[in-house]
């Protein structure tokens, strides 16, 4: 059996995420991967037992990555408001630094390969950010909310600023930029709406 060699494992996994992002899902084969990946299908074996497990490994090694940024300078213990604008911050810096991940992440959501991460996600992240809450309500800085409502009240509209600024426009704007001025607007109105 060949060595791995990782070089070549990274080369084959940004390529295969290029190509899930321009092509789908659909459009993925290990051929055609080991085609643009300048590799051999049996080398992509000798990382890979299937194209399965490929995809399933892109997909928790994106959301970890992720998951590891947005929990820097980050502690589940700070006040409210520093640890919402210190996940506000790191997440915009992600998306923004990555974007052809985040592309992959929202296209892989809504399959099956998903759920795995998913699990992680509930595992590893739910916890910490579920303490987070706990110790905000704790300190009565956050309404009791259930989890999802948190989420969508915390997080869904710095994730549409963050969609406006990628796509350099919004529904009114046709040169749409997000800007710290911004962010920190809409951050005070989230962090109203969340107070008790």
């Amino acid at each position: 059996m060949r060595p791995r060699d990782e070089h070549k494992e990274q080369q084959i996994r940004q390529k295969a995420i290029e190509m899930i992002v321009s092509d789908g899902l659909d459009g993925f084969g290990i051929n055609k991967l080991a085609k643009a990946a300048g590799v051999s299908p049996a080398t992509i074996y000798i990382y890979y037992k299937d194209k399965e497990e490929l995809i399933t490994s892109l997909c928790i090694s994106a959301a970890e990555k992720m998951m590891a940024f947005s929990l820097q300078n980050f502690s589940p213990d700070m006040d409210f408001a520093e640890g919402l604008k210190v996940q506000w911050y790191n997440r915009l810096h992600y998306f923004l630094h990555n974007p052809l991940d985040m592309e992959f992440i929202e296209i892989m959501r809504y399959t099956n390969f998903y759920e795995k991460v998913s699990q992680m996600l509930s595992t590893n992240f739910g916890s910490v950010l579920g303490l987070f809450m706990r110790n905000a309500e704790e300190k009565k800085q956050l309404l009791p909310l259930p989890f999802e409502v948190y989420w969508a009240i915390a997080y869904a509209p710095l994730y549409q600023l963050i969609k406006f600024h990628t796509q350099g426009n919004s529904y009114v704007n046709s040169s749409f930029v997000l800007d710290d001025k911004l962010m920190d607007q809409t951050l005070q109105l989230v962090l109203k709406a969340l107070k008790p």
